[in-house]
């Protein structure tokens, strides 16, 4: 029996599928009945797809400095074909299957049997390592999907620093700013001349709020400021370095660079949340 194909198929095009096979279940072509009682010859068609990569699960990864890296790849319908990872940054060969090929340790591949996932793992990874990665499965010709590396280092910013001057009986804010975080910071923490703060001692009017986002900003609030609030005061995100604050708590000098008289000056955008904040200190 002879099949004719049209389209992409009959000028030597890729569709994706490896194997076209025209069969019939009994060696013969099947009969069918048309509508005026004839019978035609109709063949069973079997289509096997090659390998191709399941993007959803092969996505763009972003990865702190220093923390280990996970760039996944699924290729579906592999058969017994190798899965390789290259460098684009230099057309360097990472891996081949689970065996590293390149001298930098730091690279290995995961595969886990009857999976269909092929995962890169980049330990201790550096800014120098962003870039472009390709999975490449060994067809003829190969195939390859690119996965883009950014690799980053959260960075604090501590908002009046390095010095502050306030004025004896306003209200300290302290503004951290933590950015360029592939997530929020899971906690910040604010020390007073090393020691962390406590906000339910005796002092009172000590109070934090953080607002997590994009940008993770954290508010220390020190109401009615006095001379032993004087001091080095830091603020420590969990995944980013810490940022330090020398506050001068005055008696009746101004310095240039100090909050006067309890307005706050606010150097970054402020939310609802901590306008409020703001009025219920200020009080009626």
């Amino acid at each position: 029996m002879a099949c004719q194909l049209s389209g992409p198929l009959s000028q030597g095009g890729s569709t994706g599928y490896s194997n076209i096979q025209v069969a019939h279940p009994s060696g013969a072509p099947r009969a069918r009945a048309d509508d005026d009682g004839s019978e035609t010859a109709t063949a069973m068609i079997s289509i096997t797809r090659g390998p191709y990569f399941d993007k959803a699960a092969s996505k763009n990864v972003t990865a702190l400095v220093g923390k280990t890296a996970y760039l996944n790849c699924r290729v579906r319908n592999l058969g017994n074909r190798s899965v390789s990872w290259i460098r684009h940054r230099g057309i360097h060969l990472l891996t081949v299957d689970r065996f590293t090929y390149t001298s930098d340790q730091r690279f290995s591949a995961i595969h886990s049997p009857h999976t269909e996932d092929w995962t890169l793992e980049i330990r201790y990874p550096q800014r120098r390592d962003s870039g472009t990665y390709e999975c490449q499965v060994g067809t003829t010709p190969p195939i390859g999907h690119n996965v883009h590396l950014s690799v980053v280092e959260p960075v604090t910013t501590l908002l009046g620093g390095p010095e502050m001057y306030i004025n004896k009986g306003s209200t300290m804010n302290l503004t951290c700013i933590v950015e360029h975080s592939p997530e929020p910071p899971p906690s910040i923490y604010w020390t007073h001349n090393q020691e962390e703060i406590n906000y339910d001692s005796a002092r009172g009017g000590v109070s934090v709020i953080t607002e997590k986002g994009d940008n993770t900003v954290s508010y220390l609030l020190v109401q009615r400021a006095r001379a032993t609030d004087s001091g080095k005061y830091t603020c420590s995100p969990s995944n980013a370095n810490p940022k330090t604050v020398i506050v001068h708590v005055l008696n009746g000098e101004h310095p240039a660079a100090m909050q006067h008289g309890g307005q706050l000056r606010l150097e970054y955008p402020i939310s609802m949340c901590m306008l409020s904040v703001l009025a219920a200190l200020a009080g009626p």
